[in-house]
């Protein structure tokens, strides 16, 4: 994977695709679900997310109380210690990571709380969930970190003619 590349093909798209996902929040096609979830199986199936991790290397996710609990636990640290050692809250009152590149990310792409990372690693880059009309503003978003997402994101444009 070549961040370089992903990073001009991105930006090149980056009006055509804020647009087309403006267009999609105001007109759906009722099979906008799965034509994300078909797209998604069909790029995940040939992506190595280890091989690229610039999600990891360039955002935050938001940490839950929940989240800092079980990171903290994970690492042996109290709630508190860790909020203060790792997070801090951005302009729209969310925990989010201190640093970028994520501090739990090793040389190799793996992370070391992998089995204790928050919820919204988990479930990244959030082009398998059910509603997808809600979150095209975050998927947009995504078209702009995630190379899979631009993928899917043009898959689906070719899918729907555009």
């Amino acid at each position: 994977m070549d961040l370089n590349d992903f990073n001009k093909k991105a930006q090149a798209l980056k009006k055509e695709n804020q647009t087309f996902f403006k267009r999609l929040a105001n007109r759906p096609p009722k099979n906008l679900d799965e034509l994300f979830h078909t797209s998604h199986a069909e790029v995940f199936e040939k992506t190595d997310c280890l091989s690229c991790a610039n999600c990891c290397k360039t955002t935050s996710p938001i940490f839950y109380q929940r989240d800092i609990e079980r990171a903290a636990k994970g690492l042996k640290l109290k709630p508190g210690d860790f909020l203060q050692k790792y997070l801090e809250m951005d302009e729209e009152g969310d925990f989010v990571l201190k640093q970028a590149p994520c501090p739990f990310l090793d040389k190799e792409n793996y992370c070391s709380i992998y089995e204790d990372r928050p919820t919204a690693c988990r479930e990244y880059p959030h082009t398998n969930r059910k509603k997808m009309q809600q979150i095209l503003t975050l998927t947009y978003r995504n078209t702009l970190v995630c190379p899979a997402v631009l993928k899917i994101t043009e898959d689906i444009k070719k899918k729907l003619g555009v």
